[in-house]
This record gives C-alpha cells, sequence and structure tokens, in this order.
C-alpha cells in the first residue's frame, strides 16, 4: 500500500560531544519545492546543518520540539557562529540515528529529557555553526579569488572586494571543501553575540521558530497526522495494575459499523475500525474477564502504610557525612515528619498517539512525538524482526510531554508494532490514547514516603537524615546498575548543599506492579519539597530564620547562595496580609530560588498570589525561553502541590479526566517574576528546574503562617 500521507490544517549527567569531530562531515543534498520559488535544493555542511538554494539554514534537531522552545534555543546556537540573519533559520527534527545524534547523557541513544537538550549540544552545535562558517567562507574566497581572512561573513552573505554572495549560492561549492580541523575552530565572542542573551525584538521579527506555524494552524503534530486507508486503533488495557487478559468475547464489539478487527496484544485488547468513535464504540462493547493473580490490589492508604513500615529499618546507604545517622542520636531535640507523595500523572495536552505502516518482511515507517526515537526504533525492530534500517522513525511536534513520551519500554511503539504485525500489515494503523486512557493507563510519578529527621542543639541543625522508601523508575533498565540506589529516586536528597556536620540519606526500593515513570523534575519532584520544607520547621525550632540560616549555611555554594539573594531581594519586603516563604535548589546543573507570596483566609482557605524566581542556568541562549519555562514549571509544580494526585483502590485508579484529576486553572495562577543570574558558566537546564521550589516555598508561607508542618500533598487549599 501506498504510503500517501497528509497533514490536516485543522487541528544529565556526563555530557561528551558527539558527532562535529568524531563523526566528521556529511555531504549531499535533497530537493523541495516551495509554493512561490520553485524547487529548492538543500546542501548538507555537516551533521546538523543544511543550507538551502533559496538561501535558508536548516538545523537538524536531535531533540523533540514539545512546547519547551527547543526548536529556537539550538538554532539560535548555529545562527550566532555561521552569522546568519534570523529570518534564514529553519529547523528540522533529525532522522533516529544513534552514532550521528546520540546523547550521553541517555547512553548515547537518541533521547530528549532530563533538561539535557541545550546543556549537552551547545558544543556540538557551535562546532556545527563555527565549522560550517569557515567552510561558507573558503568558497567564498574561491570564488571571489581573495584570500579566505578577507571575506566578511555576515547575516548570511558573504563580501569582499566589491563582490557579494548569498549562502545559498555558496553551498554546493562549501560542502566539497574538507571540514576545518575542529581543534582550530574560532567561536565568537560574546560581546559580539547578535542572538545569544538577546531579548526578542517583534520589529525584527527575532522571535520562536516553532510560534508562526502554531498561530496559523500550520504546525503538523503527531495527532494530525493522516495515512490514506489507516485504521484507528484503540487498546483496552487492565483496569487493575498489573492485570492480564485471560479471555474476551468480540461478538458485540465486532458488530459496530466500522469495526475490522479486534486483536489481541501483550497487555490488552485492539478495535481496530475505519475511524476513531466506531473504535470507541467497539472497544466499549468489548467483553473482556481479567486475570488479576498478579496484579495490584491494595488502595493507596495500604500502600503508604506499608512504605512505613519499610521505614523502620535503614534502607539503602546514598550518602553520609560525619557520624551519618549515628549523628542523629546525642545533644539537644530530635524532630521528625514523614513527607507522603501520591502518585501523579503527566497529562498532557496531546495524548499518546502514533501512526504505523507495516510491510511484513520489508520495511515499518513510524510517525509520532518521539522523545527517545531510537528506542522506539529498537522497539519496533523487536517486535517486527526487522533492522534499523528498515525501520523509518519520523519525529513529529508533540503536544507536551513532561517526561511521558520518554519510555524505557517504548509502550506506546511498542503496541502499535504489535497491533500492525497480528493484522500483517494490511493496513496503516494509528494507535490513539484516549484522555482516560492517559490518566488510568499510563506511567506515573511514583507515590514516595520521605521520613525527615533532625537533631538541633544550641540553635544549629547538628545532623540531618531523609530516608525514602519508593517505586524505582530505573530498576530493571539499563540506566541502574544491579543492587544500587535509583538516583532518581534520592536526587535533590543526597546532594544536599546545607553545611549540616551529620547527614544521612538512604533509600528503600519498594515493589509494585504500579506503572512509573520520570515526571517532571523527576526525584526533585518531592525531594525538593521534603528538604526545604523541613528546613523551615527545623530553622524555626532552632530559633533561626530559615532565610538567615540558609544563607549561613550555603556560604560555600556561591551559585545557589546567588540565587537565593536575588530572589530575596527583588521580592522586596513582605506586602501587608501576606504570608511568605522561601525556598532554593539546585536541579538539572542549574540553581532556582522562588518567594511565595501568600494570603491565608481565617477559614483556612489560602491563594498564592506572587512568586518570584530567580535563575542561574550559566549562559542564557534565549532569556524570553527561560522565563517561559520558568513560569511553565511554577505553574506545573503548584498544580502539583494543590490538588493532583492519582489515587488508587483496590490495585485500581480512581480519577478518570479532569473534572476529578485535579490540574491548576487559570483563577489559581499566580503573578509570577523571573530574574536571571549573568554568567559565563556553559548552558544548563531550564526545562525541569523551576518546578521542585514551588512546593516547599508555598508551605513554607503557610508554615509561617500557621505554625503546621505541610507534610502530606496535595494541599488543597484549606491551610
Amino acid at each position: 500500500m501506498a504510503d500517501t500521507a497528509t497533514f490536516s490544517p485543522s487541528r544529565r549527567f556526563v555530557i561528551a560531544a558527539i558527532g562535529v569531530g568524531t563523526a566528521g562531515f556529511a555531504v549531499g543534498c535533497d530537493t523541495r519545492t516551495a509554493a512561490a520559488a520553485g524547487p529548492v535544493t538543500l546542501t548538507s555542511l555537516g551533521d546538523y546543518v543544511r543550507v538551502g538554494s533559496d538561501n535558508t539554514i536548516t538545523v537538524y534537531l536531535r531533540h523533540i520540539e514539545f512546547g519547551q522552545g527547543v526548536s529556537t534555543g539550538l538554532t539560535t546556537i548555529v545562527a550566532e557562529e555561521i552569522d546568519a540573519d534570523w529570518s534564514q533559520m529553519r529547523f528540522e527534527h533529525s532522522p533516529a540515528d544513534n552514532a550521528k545524534y546520540g546523547n550521553a547523557a541517555f547512553g548515547g541513544m537518541m533521547g530528549t529529557g532530563g533538561s539535557t537538550a541545550i546543556f549537552s549540544s551547545w558544543g556540538q552545535l557551535r562546532a556545527a555553526g563555527a565549522s560550517a562558517r569557515e567552510m561558507l567562507r573558503q568558497a567564498a574566497a574561491k570564488k571571489f579569488g581573495v584570500d579566505a581572512s578577507e571575506v566578511l561573513l555576515v547575516k548570511g552573505k558573504a563580501e569582499a572586494g566589491g563582490k557579494s554572495a548569498t549562502y545559498g549560492e555558496l553551498a554546493v561549492e562549501a560542502s566539497a571543501i574538507t571540514p576545518p580541523d575542529p581543534a582550530t575552530l574560532k567561536y565568537k565572542d560574546a560581546s559580539a553575540y547578535a542572538f545569544i542573551g538577546k531579548e526578542r525584538d517583534a520589529a525584527t521579527g527575532y522571535g520562536r521558530l516553532d510560534t508562526p506555524d502554531k498561530v496559523h494552524a500550520k504546525a503538523q503534530y503527531a495527532l494530525d497526522y493522516h495515512v490514506e486507508g489507516a485504521l484507528t486503533a484503540l487498546l483496552t488495557r487492565s483496569p487493575k495494575f498489573g492485570g492480564k487478559v485471560a479471555s474476551f468475547d468480540a461478538t458485540e464489539a465486532k458488530a459496530v459499523a466500522g469495526v475490522t478487527d479486534v486483536v489481541q496484544i501483550s497487555n490488552g485488547v485492539a478495535v481496530l475500525a475505519t475511524n476513531f468513535w466506531a473504535a470507541k464504540k467497539g472497544r466499549d462493547a468489548l467483553k473482556i474477564t481479567w486475570d488479576d493473580s498478579a496484579a495490584e490490589k491494595r488502595s493507596t492508604d495500604a500502600i503508604i502504610a506499608d512504605y512505613k513500615k519499610a521505614l523502620a529499618k535503614p534502607g539503602m546507604e546514598a550518602r553520609k557525612e560525619g557520624a551519618g545517622v549515628a549523628g542523629l542520636t546525642g545533644a539537644g531535640e530530635v524532630i521528625t515528619a514523614d513527607f507522603e507523595f501520591p502518585s501523579l500523572v503527566h497529562a498532557p495536552m496531546e495524548p499518546l498517539n502514533c501512526t504505523i505502516t507495516y510491510k511484513p518482511g520489508e520495511s515499518c515507517t513510524i510517525h509520532s512525538g518521539s522523545q527517545m526515537p531510537t528506542g522506539d526504533q529498537a522497539a519496533a525492530c523487536s517486535v517486527l524482526g526487522l533492522k534499523p534500517e528498515q525501520v523509518v522513525i519520523t519525529t513529529l511536534l508533540a503536544g507536551g510531554s513532561f517526561g511521558r513520551r520518554a519510555t524505557p519500554d517504548a509502550d506506546l511503539v511498542s503496541e502499535a508494532a504489535q497491533i500492525a504485525k497480528v493484522i500483517e500489515g494490511k493496513a496503516p494503523v494509528k494507535l490513539m490514547w484516549t484522555r482516560e486512557d492517559d490518566i488510568r493507563s499510563g506511567k506515573y510519578r511514583p507515590m514516595a514516603v520521605h521520613r525527615m529527621t533532625a537533631r538541633i542543639n544550641n540553635g544549629a541543625i547538628e545532623a540531618w537524615g531523609d530516608r525514602t522508601a519508593i517505586q524505582s523508575i530505573m530498576e530493571g533498565t539499563p540506566f541502574l546498575p544491579p543492587g544500587a540506589p535509583d538516583f532518581s529516586s534520592i536526587e535533590g536528597s543526597n546532594d544536599i548543599a546545607y553545611a549540616i556536620p551529620n547527614i544521612s540519606v538512604d533509600v528503600h526500593l519498594v515493589k509494585s506492579p504500579v506503572s512509573v515513570l520520570w515526571w517532571r523534575s523527576v526525584g526533585h519532584t518531592h525531594t525538593a519539597y521534603a528538604k526545604e520544607h523541613f528546613f523551615d520547621v527545623a530553622a524555626r525550632k532552632a530559633g533561626k530564620d530559615p532565610v538567615e540560616l540558609r544563607r549561613a549555611l550555603l556560604a560555600k555554594d556561591p551559585r545557589q547562595l546567588g540565587v537565593l539573594n536575588l530572589a530575596i531581594e527583588k521580592a522586596g519586603p513582605v506586602p501587608a496580609g501576606k504570608t511568605r516563604g522561601v525556598a532554593v535548589h539546585h536541579s538539572f546543573s542549574s540553581y532556582v530560588a522562588e518567594v511565595a507570596d501568600v494570603t491565608v483566609n481565617a477559614d483556612g482557605t489560602f491563594h498564592v498570589d506572587r512568586v518570584v524566581c530567580a535563575v542561574d542556568c550559566g549562559i542564557v541562549i534565549n532569556p524570553d525561553i527561560v522565563r517561559s519555562q520558568m513560569e511553565g514549571g511554577i505553574g506545573y509544580g503548584l498544580s502539583a502541590i494543590l490538588g493532583e494526585a492519582l489515587t488508587i483502590k483496590d490495585g485500581a485508579p480512581v480519577q478518570t479526566n479532569f473534572y476529578d484529576y485535579n490540574v491548576l486553572r487559570m483563577a489559581q495562577m499566580p503573578k509570577i517574576e523571573v530574574h536571571i543570574v549573568p554568567s559565563t558558566e556553559p548552558p544548563t537546564g531550564v526545562g525541569e528546574p523551576g518546578v521542585p521550589p514551588i512546593g516547599p516555598a508555598v508551605a513554607n508561607a503557610l508554615l509561617a503562617s500557621t505554625g503546621k508542618t505541610y507534610s502530606k500533598l496535595p494541599l488543597g487549599l484549606k491551610a
């Protein structure tokens, strides 16, 4: 069947240099047709840069654009070094290719997450832009008959000796030139930057590259992708976590007009139909008997109680300073509190979906908003028995993710491939998840309990203990060695920066059939809350002002102290009738402090009125995007601590949609001010670091007003 596709117009760790300097430069071209100007030839000047005969410059993105602004940020780096005009810049998602586009933070596989996009691509894309610039300079020198040192490159043109040529006119000749040795590349001085660190300018059109198509309904999301003759598939999964299909009766489902197939795969029964509503009606008509022998059968309260039982004994040690846990005994007073965190849903606006076209034994093409494209490719190969070169992954825009589109088991593509295999590729398959599927059958931020302990003596915190019980995200994946404490469970607690002489951090990795996954800012979502709120509790117990004690204990951490001081300075005096809380946290190599001003009413309700945020994320590529990510992260984190919780009853999720899974409403959104610390350090992450501090900042404001410890989330609106 021909793949005649159209788009509907309606709708962390150690980073190594990859690509430029190791793989060399690929030279090639392809041709496109522009509506007005005719064919446009695109010439490759390396793995990341293509120059069009129309003088456009297209940057290949190894990271997906799902609203975080990465398409603009990564393109800005190349635009700066290649001396382009912003109007020239374009972007495309790169093919699935670990060798060219792998991310060291993901073990060398392609992946977007962990706030690593700018952080990990800074070196590669600077080199890609600078190398392409020098190839264009050499081509211009040859064309003009001058020495390369005489060629001036500016705004997408080369000039020398009264002659000029656009990059588009030089591209083919430039592609034949041997790329310069990466060690000889010279980069722009920051004082000469035209784009990096600059504010958006409406007059010159310098803004986000993904915005115009979204405004004009031209943006091509995975959900918009349609293939002629495709069947829509909806999958029924077990209502209990860990349940399996025992048997099913498809008689009534097959009687629904438009239903073509009902097939079983590893984790459920799929109904295929000629349209979505037929598939949904068919799925509703299915009769399935479930095998719950290995399923979760407990409810949330019982699971939390079991976590607390585990905390009675030491877990795997993650950090020991001074006497460690032994330091919690001695002179003074010991205080303790158990912090309970519920499971959380990612809930991106665009639920999961992908389209797969499978030709048995020959090929497979997959179109999706893929956060881990080579992982998806490997999953399809495994299911379909194909080689990587036979599986083409096309990454499209995605409507949010927050971690959901990056799964070690590639669940979405694996399901789609299994369905395509069972029907023997007779038609393309568009697998869709509904909002209810997303909330009731997804993967969740794992519930957790932190047992926080501190010993207070003579007005000082002399010992600190943080013991966690949590279901591991990484256990059983290539990301975690057997027997090691899951770093994603204790990040933010094991690297506590306060100069406390005795520190103990340990963790219990508990077992459950509940499916779990990283959620925006991963472990920091709960470790920052427990650490920063309990710090205020301990400081007040010691008779100290929490802010001043923070300053004293962060004296040897200048960047964390810097954002703390900046946020407090910009917040100014506490407004009359308000209460204030402060939190500071280091995550994804960035530093963020947040000050929350809260109104607490006589009836116990409260409203977060204003948040002042200070961020140190190294060199800032796009200030507006940094502010947007901080604002979005604060809103996302506030949503979680105020109202979000997936609760479990007898092994099954209770919530089904936004009417009972309580995400933040517009009226609850505070005024937000973001202040960026100037820096010459390499750029670091901004997608996630805004999330962790907001919860404890709000809880600390409530503590200042009521004297209570807020140890169970969500807080709701009752103080």
